[in-house]
């Protein structure tokens, strides 16, 4: 019996995934011929605060087991549509709606989900098909460059390999006060491991002055911190990597400052009155003051942190005007921005941050950190419009990281597809090309731990500090890591290294996960895995943009070690399967299980005599042709 609907098949849906304004797209569902209903059913849509769209589906063809009706939608407005079947029989209203990720049922389940967006919208060629690294600055490479006008309250560290500060003072604070001495220099040094790893495109979290060393409490938007470098440095930098083919990448904080900083002045550190000082201060009418002074409105109640009002006309020329933030940087070589928790920025705000940035030049990036699936992610109460296509043109992409680590650690095969094809489904195609997609970051403990080590989610920071991987914890951690990366290396997106990844870094939660890079003790092992990875991923051309189809799932092939999946091209078919277990895992009668493909031909790892081998921890691709 054929599925009712299912949105997965261009047989029902003609258009699989999101629609580009003005595309039109043909709805089909499938009602056995037991079921007569009293009139042609209907196609229903409706968007948040608009009334719901009834289009009739009077086409109908008749097939071996069931009546086909057909209705067909122009996609006009940009917007996250949602919508479901309905008709009647014996006058008895049906509803044909979703039951499970992509298929249709009767009477139960949820909406599904059209997401339309911009027309011309179209994302950065520079980031597709390549691979990008992610940097904390302090914690990288530090040249030894003397520095000059190093702020006041700053611990420098001469210990490399020691534990970043985490014990609060007596008075119950932690000041992120110590510094290892990362800089653009050091980066520069380390610009041709980089170019060796595959790299071409260098994220950098925060870089601008700022009195914790994790530079999330912006001091001066305008000016590098001194630890790091002059602003001047920083363009070598750019200019010496674009030599090299790697871009880089800046991470923007503008919904909150520092506490202590040119814009607020809490403490006095700077000349000019800030807004805490003085109600005349030129930033005062930037923030929210409850009872002034002392009183504001914080990040996260977090009093060092004071939040903007970014839509303020004073903040918002300030970040995004002629002479702001976006383009100064832009013009000292930055490739694009990471938008530090994007949900706190308001629509207002990032319309006009993509104004100035493309308006400067279309092909500079814009990343935001969205934990969810940011199509149709709510955030204090407003329903998002990141990638309908006038602000974001990518996001942090969380969700596949879940779904990596859940399916690394065990969990089911399906899981892992519905996860990763909800996403592929729900976002606009540009997007997806330039999806941020990574196993670790900053924010979250090192994949290597969570693959290999014990859960830490419920332990203090204590126990966190000087917890290291057994031997065979490590051993265990890397092999599951190996195989995490190569999904995440072929899957549609950019793969991400978070700096040290790739030379077997550890770390658990914040601030654990930002120890220095192990220069002199890397896994050089584990750096020439990623190099290959990164080798293979450049040689397939689909990496780019092809899509993605999964060719191994539990209706075909009950094997719940591996996962298949294609890159799909113009010319031929990459399909990759990666084994998450310690087995070599061995699969004849390709060609059957294939059986839309032709021209079945190895292109990395064994594959002969119709039968395919895959190593522990490891992966074989074939190249194929798909047939039409």
């Amino acid at each position: 019996m054929k599925p009712i609907y299912d949105t997965w098949n261009l047989g029902y849906k003609s258009i699989f995934g999101a629609v580009r304004q003005f595309e039109t797209c043909r709805f089909t569902i499938r009602l056995p011929k037991d079921i007569n209903p009293d009139f042609a059913p209907v196609l229903v849509l409706f968007r948040t605060g608009f009334k719901e769209r009834f289009i009739s589906m009077n086409e109908v063809t008749e097939e071996d087991d069931c009546f086909a009706y057909s209705a067909e939608y122009n996609a006009r407005y940009t917007d996250v549509h949602y919508y479901y079947f309905s008709y009647t029989e014996g006058g008895i209203r049906r509803y044909i709606k979703k039951i499970n990720v992509h298929e249709g049922g009767l009477d139960h389940g949820e909406m599904f989900q059209l997401t339309v967006y911009k027309n011309r919208y179209e994302t950065p060629d520079f980031l597709k098909g390549g691979v990008m690294y992610q940097i904390f600055p302090d914690r990288f490479c530090r040249s030894g460059k003397p520095k000059e006008n190093i702020p006041d309250g700053r611990v420098l560290r001469d210990d490399w390999d020691g534990t970043p500060f985490y014990k609060p003072d007596e008075h119950g604070h932690v000041w992120n006060n110590d510094y290892f001495g990362g800089d653009f220099a050091g980066i520069q040094s380390k610009l041709p491991y980089l170019k060796s790893l595959g790299v071409t495109c260098i994220y950098l979290n925060p870089i601008f002055e700022s009195h914790e060393n994790h530079r999330y409490n912006t001091a001066d938007y305008m000016k590098a911190d001194p630890l790091l470098g002059t602003n001047e440095e920083f363009e070598e930098l750019c200019v010496e990597a674009e030599s090299m083919g790697i871009s880089v990448i800046l991470d923007g904080v503008f919904s909150h400052t520092g506490a202590d900083s040119v814009y607020f002045n809490k403490f006095g550190r700077y000349p000019e009155a800030g807004a805490f000082q003085s109600r005349e201060s030129k930033y005062y009418d930037w923030y929210s003051f409850i009872d002034y002074p002392n009183t504001y409105e914080a990040w996260w109640g977090i009093d060092t942190l004071p939040n903007v009002c970014e839509n303020n006309e004073d903040y918002t020329e300030f970040i995004c005007g002629e002479e702001g933030v976006l383009r100064y940087w832009l013009d000292r070589g930055a490739a694009g921005w990471r938008l530090d928790v994007a949900d706190e920025l308001p629509d207002q705000f990032l319309n006009n941050l993509r104004k100035c940035v493309k308006g400067y030049d279309k092909d500079k990036i814009i990343i935001g950190e969205v934990w969810e699936d940011a199509t149709n992610k709510e955030s204090y109460g407003v329903k998002r419009r990141y990638l309908l296509g006038d602000q974001l043109d990518s996001v942090m992409n969380y969700p596949f990281r879940e779904a990596i680590i859940s399916f690394m650690k065990g969990g089911k095969p399906i899981d892992f597809i519905n996860s990763v094809m909800t996403i592929v489904e729900n976002y606009p195609k540009p997007t997806i090309d330039v999806l941020m997609n990574f196993v670790s970051t900053h924010d979250i403990e090192r994949a290597i731990n969570r693959l290999g080590g014990e859960n830490c989610d419920d332990k203090s920071k204590e126990w966190m500090a000087e917890r290291w991987l057994s031997p065979e914890q490590y051993a265990h951690g890397k092999e599951l890591l190996k195989a995490a990366m190569a999904l995440q290396f072929f899957l549609p997106g950019v793969p991400s290294i978070y700096y040290g990844d790739e030379a077997g870094l550890q770390g658990y939660k914040d601030p654990f996960n930002r120890r220095c890079y192990p220069w002199g003790h890397e896994d050089t092992e584990l750096i020439s895995y990623v190099s290959e990875l990164s080798r293979v991923r450049k040689s397939i051309p689909n990496m780019k943009d092809g899509r993605v189809y999964f060719v191994i799932n539990e209706k075909e092939v009950h094997d719940s070690r591996l996962i298949g999946f294609t890159r799909q091209g113009q010319k031929m078919d990459y399909i990759i399967f990666v084994n998450r277990s310690g087995d070599t895992v061995k699969l004849g009668n390709m060609s059957a299980i294939l059986s839309r493909f032709e021209e079945l031909q190895p292109f990395y790892g064994e594959f002969m005599d119709d039968t395919i081998t895959v190593k522990p921890y490891g992966y074989t691709i074939i190249k194929a042709r798909f047939v039409k």
